[in-house]
């Protein structure tokens, strides 16, 4: 299967916004089915840093290569996987990922994902094994990649039973399929086949799924392009979300759900997902995509928040310690202007709790690399610190002052600079309840700055000055 869809959506969103839908307002009440199997996500882990194909991809398409056109050699591969174990598993990154656009393939008897492109998976995960590395793969575990007459894991059934036959009731009477082989949560079957989707990935030594699209199930509409399919339904979302949830956590493999529509205040993808996608698309990336994209703007739908910045203060009451994990997306430092950008959107990402994803390549990261490797900030990830803003208001400035506690009891305070000129700083740490004279130290500067009961700077324009406070 190819991921055409990606770029499409991609596109469309970079291109066009609906006039009726700028007010600020979170995703409406939808009620759930009650029936659903209850499974308690491991919560323990912290977001993971790695690297993704995405950049590679992106620019290829943007240059009009088609997807069925593009691929990565294991050539290639060892190549990657030498330069992420060298210059960036010293820092904790420790998987590489794939994404859409290279055709997924199905090309053995048990009808899921063997190859991407010409990379054959099992072969990757031993490559990425002998550096030290693992491997995340792209890939939902609705969608069939494999022929009809395939049997589902452990029943009579085949995929094809699996796929929308008119008997069960759809959002869009009428509209096509869509870009996606959907299986359907309500059919016999779809549970055996979402487990033995898990089984396929575990067996191959994979633990971490990065599955794209979800808002097109849910109910087959994208907010800029329009219908993209049947839509099955929230309470079908929810079963399916359901199942996803029982056989991840009976394999140990960590789900990050990317395009929800976050309906019910997030209330499915917080309870069944590990990590939850809530910015759109990195595409071209840079400050735009950090800060500007709509920025103060907010949808009832998919995505909810145009700019990273945006969906991290929009979203941050249901983050924190030991919560589902906000993604912001690719990070592609070679598209930002300055070095005080390239710190602010790795801080951004850290202060939030969020992942670290490096999609630069090896021939675009130029002298940035060290931008990924500073280990005082990267503590935070170590620590599983998930910070919040002293605003969750988008149009209150008070949301570029971001903070939270360390395991150890020591506090870290982000002071952001959104604007285009310098922004002078002198906030009392009792503004954010915390008490007394603290030792400060700079965690990009390095620097110790003595001891104190107030913070005073002047942040360059999209800069940020991050404080570790410690007694």
């Amino acid at each position: 299967m190819t991921i055409l869809a990606a770029s499409l959506a991609s596109l469309a969103m970079m291109s066009a916004s609906c006039s009726d839908d700028v007010e600020m307002r979170r995703p409406p009440k939808l009620e759930v089915p009650t029936d659903l199997p209850v499974t308690e996500i491991d919560r323990s882990r912290t977001a993971p840093l790695y690297w993704s194909v995405y950049e590679y991809c992106y620019t290829r398409e943007q240059q009009g290569i088609k997807n069925e056109d593009m691929d990565i050699t294991p050539a290639q591969w060892d190549e990657i996987i030498d330069w992420v174990a060298r210059e960036f598993k010293p820092y904790g990154y420790d998987m590489v990922c794939t994404d859409g656009f290279i055709p997924m393939l199905a090309n053995d008897e048990s009808g899921y994902m063997t190859h991407y492109g010409s990379m054959s998976l099992k072969d990757l995960v031993a490559k990425c094994k002998a550096k030290g590395l693992k491997v995340g793969v792209y890939d939902n575990p609705l969608w069939i990649h494999g022929p009809g007459d395939t049997k589902v894991p452990g029943t009579e059934l085949t995929f094809q039973d699996l796929y929308y036959n008119g008997e069960s009731e759809i959002m869009n009477p009428g509209a096509a399929g869509g870009w996606f082989n959907w299986t359907v949560a309500e059919y016999p079957g779809t549970r055996e086949y979402i487990d033995g989707f898990f089984k396929h990935y575990h067996d191959l030594g994979v633990d971490y799924i990065r599955m794209d699209f979800l808002s097109w199930y849910e109910d087959g509409k994208d907010r800029n392009i329009g219908v993209v399919g049947h839509g099955y339904g929230h309470a079908s979302y929810a079963r399916a979300l359901a199942y996803i949830a029982e056989s991840a956590n009976k394999y140990g493999i960590f789900t990050s759900l990317v395009m929800p529509h976050l309906f019910n205040d997030a209330e499915l993808e917080k309870q069944y997902g590990h990590m939850i996608r809530i910015v759109s698309d990195t595409a071209g990336g840079g400050w735009w995509h950090c800060s500007e994209y709509d920025r103060g703007v907010t949808y009832a739908n998919w995505p909810n928040c145009m700019n990273m910045f945006d969906g991290f203060t929009y979203w941050s009451h249901i983050a924190g310690r030991g919560n589902v994990i906000m993604d912001g997306d690719f990070i592609r430092l070679n598209t930002f202007s300055t070095d005080a950008e390239k710190q602010t959107v790795i801080s951004l990402q850290l202060m939030a709790g969020g992942p670290v994803t490096i999609a630069d390549q090896i021939s675009t990261i130029g002298e940035d690399a060290h931008f990924y490797q500073n280990a005082e900030m990267l503590a935070l990830n170590k620590d599983g610190f998930a910070g919040r803003p002293l605003s969750d208001d988008l149009l209150d400035e008070r949301n570029q002052i971001w903070y939270g506690e360390m395991s150890n009891g020591d506090y870290v305070v982000g002071l952001f600079n959104r604007s285009d000129s310098s922004k002078s700083y002198d906030l009392s740490l009792s503004d954010l309840g915390i008490d007394g004279e603290w030792n400060l130290r700079d965690l990009w500067s390095h620097t110790d700055e003595g001891k104190a009961s107030r913070i005073t700077a002047s942040v360059e324009p999209h800069g940020c000055k991050i404080v570790k406070l410690s007694r």
